[in-house]
């Protein structure tokens, strides 16, 4: 089947840097707000694709930049600044890259690269482009890499303190918080001679400047990492979810390739799955199932004797070569992701495997107060359109794979974001919020605005329009007022 490309206009301003900072105190706004609705969109993402004469070459190399939308009174402020990450400090001082990306490195020695592996964060960049989240008080933007950096939400300027260490080189920026206390689990790959995958938490109430040391629920030694962007949470496991896209440790040290391009297909060892007891450690494993690939987790739980896993899948890792700047700005179509189920039997190990409907979607969201750890009637994302980029905002009805989806000419729409409506009786009484790029030629020049949606219909309840373009990002949350 044919693909008609993505207009340039869009795929180029979408990937390109974004350096004004600015702070707005009121923006232009149609429609009319909820009256409950208040506080502050908070995300982060890739904004800058240049260093010196250097040029990134993937989407999730981009130096990061946060941006605040404030919704007070039916009104709605907005601030940027660029994440002052040492990462990013490094780049504007020495005007070339110090530290290595995603698919973008600079040369180094073997030493430095030996180093990287072994030196437990000491030479690892920390451009905290992905995800945000919110540990007790602090405010935390997150990559892969072991370095979360801390920021204050109102001015989003970068604090001089690692908020938490991580036990390893790599981790997700897609953490959980747990439903009693408010701590943060996550995992993390240990990698050297021996690697192992380490699962911890790290508590909320934490207030010291000094970096909170977590605390290692379990450990499960692997030889050859998986790449795994997130994780599953049950009230009672950790969801481990092992794509057949994995690394030989030593290869991140001594190729010389950019981190990712070190990681290998081998679909022959199929898709792994192990649970790990939040309490004890323990790990169930011997759930395997075909060969495939995902980002996101959309949720887990428990159910008749079973783990009930929803993941955005692809059929192989070629997404990752999908996403490079080159192939974006020129419009190539990426692969699209089907919302499939998992069902995981405690009893006999068995996989089955279950389509839940027929778009595609990507950066995914759920009521997560409400049903994270438990079951979920509806997944709100975004779908590639017939551009084969993501253009529309997609709901999904899992019990029967019905949708819904807004759509706007020449409008690109990112994650959106949901927020319940205080007291919501139904799972999907609240609003979506998404930044939304608008490269119609009236806009002159083009530019992004909020885009606030009911969470149940998709009909369109406002939009503040922003003062520049907001590049194409990733993840963000809300914190409530």
């Amino acid at each position: 089947m044919s693909v008609t490309t993505a207009p340039t206009t869009a795929t180029t301003l979408g990937f390109s840097t974004l350096d004004r900072e600015v702070v707005v105190d009121e923006l232009e706004l149609s429609g009319e707000l909820p009256s409950w609705l208040a506080g502050s969109l908070l995300r982060t993402g890739p904004a800058k694709f240049e260093v010196g004469e250097q040029r990134m070459r993937h989407w999730f190399d981009g130096l990061a930049m946060l941006h605040r939308f404030t919704i007070e009174d039916g009104h709605v402020s907005y601030g940027n600044r660029s994440l002052e990450s040492r990462s990013y400090r490094a780049a504007q001082e020495q005007g070339r890259m110090v530290y290595g990306e995603f698919a973008t490195d600079p040369c180094r020695s073997l030493f430095k690269r030996v180093q990287t592996l072994f030196s437990g964060g000491g030479v690892l960049p920390d451009n905290a482009n992905i995800n945000l989240t919110r540990l007790g008080e602090r405010f935390i933007a997150m990559t892969e890499t072991p370095l979360p950096v801390q920021f204050d939400p109102h001015t989003l300027a970068a604090a001089d303190v690692r908020p938490y260490r991580v036990p390893g080189q790599l981790s997700t920026a897609h953490p959980h918080s747990d439903r009693t206390t408010g701590s943060m689990l996550n995992y993390a790959a240990k990698l050297g001679r021996t690697s192992s995958y380490r699962f911890f938490e790290v508590g909320r109430s934490v207030t010291s400047e000094h970096p909170s040391k977590p605390r290692v629920i379990g450990s499960l030694a692997v030889k050859e990492p998986a790449y795994m962007h997130s994780f599953g949470l049950t009230e009672r496991y950790f969801v481990l979810a092992e794509f057949p896209f994995v690394v030989n440790p030593l290869a991140l040290a001594l190729s010389g390739r950019p981190y990712i391009e070190n990681y290998r297909w081998k679909p022959e060892r199929g898709t792994r799955f192990t649970l790990v007891d939040r309490e004890t450690g323990e790990a169930t494993g011997g759930f395997q199932t075909d060969a495939c690939f995902a980002f996101h987790h959309v949720n887990a739980y428990e159910e008749d004797g079973e783990v009930v896993l929803d993941l955005c899948v692809y059929p192989d890792a070629g997404i990752v070569e999908d996403l490079y700047l080159e192939r974006l700005r020129a419009g190539k179509p990426v692969a699209s992701a089907t919302l499939t189920r998992f069902r995981l039997s405690l009893a006999d190990r068995s996989v089955r495997r279950e389509q839940l409907a027929e778009q595609g979607i990507e950066l995914p969201r759920i009521n997560y107060g409400r049903c994270n750890e438990r079951p979920h009637r509806y997944v709100w994302g975004n779908s590639n359109g017939a551009e084969g980029w993501l253009e529309r905002i997609l709901k999904i009805d899992v019990t029967d794979g019905a949708t819904l989806s807004w759509a706007e000419s020449s409008c690109y729409p990112g994650e959106p974001v949901f927020v319940a409506r205080p007291e919501a009786e139904h799972e999907d009484d609240g609003v979506l919020l998404s930044v939304v790029l608008d490269v119609r030629s009236e806009t002159r020049p083009p530019r992004s605005f909020l885009l606030v949606l009911d969470a149940a219909d998709l009909s369109e309840l406002a939009r503040a329009h922003a003062p520049h373009h907001i590049p194409f990002g990733f993840h963000g949350q809300f914190a409530r007022a």
